[in-house]
């Protein structure tokens, strides 16, 4: 097995100098497409408080299969779904609040489409999900036990199976608490339960614990050997959107054990920080070949994964240039597929 049981009983990363059979999974991954949609791309924002009104997620369609085509034919190899991002909104048929798809114009379960769509072009799923909540009254009225319960529920029908094989699990916001109030043994425990090979990964993966950001110290072009892990338990390093450095180090501590970790680099298919569709979006400057070509050499030889953050615009379809752009970053590497010899 990958994992441990602690002395609470509960799954845990297992210490090694080496990667595990998961992690090596992982790694032979590569190159991934990131989706940022939801009622922040109806509101030319890339934050929202948790207040928009959901009548403004209003897309006139969900092309889930167009989104993961082009990443197939782009030469990647997974996608990562945004299902709920800082405001609250959630982007499938949850149970536990009343802010997300169910009432709204459009009732389509978006994991579910995408979740559809990455086994007709076998690619693997992985979902990123905000641990901050702008809308969820318990995150502020009763975190310790309200809010981590709804957190466990709302990833109980993430990953119970309803959607398939999930390879990834990508937290954001973690800095908006002390790390030991989220209750990472908690969550640990029951992904690895739902799936055992769902590799997961907490934003500011590396550093003192603390509240707020990590010092630049710690930013991926500042790791050193033996730095401390922030959030434990992750089994891989994030921090968008920075690159790691040239001869960046695997082996982490945490309470005096060694693990592995490798490192994931997210940066946008746009120039700057853009992660949700705008109105301006298409005005921005696409970040070159170039760049992303060198970021994918880079971290694929030193066994680390590159994504590229592809946001569908309000028709639910993915910008051309965008697209164009990663199939030129495809023809480079010599990674690029052509769809009509796919066995549909």
């Amino acid at each position: 097995m990958d994992v441990l049981i602690d002395k609470n009983g509960l799954f845990t990363m297992k210490p090694s100098t080496e990667p595990n059979e998961t992690q090596k999974e992982q790694i032979a991954r590569k190159y991934g497409m990131f989706m940022h949609f939801g009622i922040n791309t109806f509101a030319n924002l890339e934050w929202s408080d948790g207040n928009l009104p959901l009548e403004l997620y209003s897309p006139t369609a969900i092309e889930a299969e167009e989104w993961v085509k082009a990443a197939y034919e782009a030469g990647m190899n997974f996608i990562i779904l945004i299902t709920k991002h800082h405001d609250g909104f959630c982007l499938w048929d949850t149970k536990h609040t009343e802010y997300c798809i169910n009432n709204t114009a459009s009732r389509i379960d978006v994991v579910e489409e995408v979740s559809k769509a990455c086994k007709k072009y076998n690619m693997k799923l992985g979902l990123y999900y905000s641990l901050w909540d702008e809308h969820e009254k318990s995150f502020k009225e009763d975190f310790e036990n309200g809010y981590i319960s709804y957190m466990l529920k709302q990833l109980t029908e993430l990953f119970n199976g309803r959607y398939g094989e999930i390879v990834e699990l990508w937290f954001d916001g973690a800095w908006k608490k002390l790390c030991p109030e989220w209750r990472y043994d908690l969550i640990y425990d029951l992904v690895k339960r739902l799936q055992p090979k769902c590799q997961i990964g907490i934003n500011h993966t590396i550093g003192r614990p603390g509240l707020g950001d990590p010092e630049d110290r710690y930013k991926p072009e500042n790791y050193q050997l033996y730095d401390p892990i922030r959030n434990f338990p992750s089994d891989f390093r994030l921090w968008d959107p920075y690159i790691c450095r040239k001869d960046d180090p695997k082996l982490y501590t945490y309470d005096h054990q060694v693990y592995y970790l490798p490192y994931e680099q997210t940066i946008c298919s746009r120039e700057g920080f853009s992660w949700f569709f705008s109105d301006d979006y298409e005005k921005k400057a696409l970040t070159s070949v170039d760049d992303i070509a060198e970021s994918y050499r880079q971290l694929t030889e030193q066994d680390n994964l590159l994504v590229v953050n592809v946001p569908p615009n309000r028709n639910g379809n993915l910008v051309k240039s965008d697209v164009d752009n990663l199939l030129k970053v495809a023809d480079r590497l010599g990674i690029r597929r052509h769809i009509e010899s796919f066995p549909l």
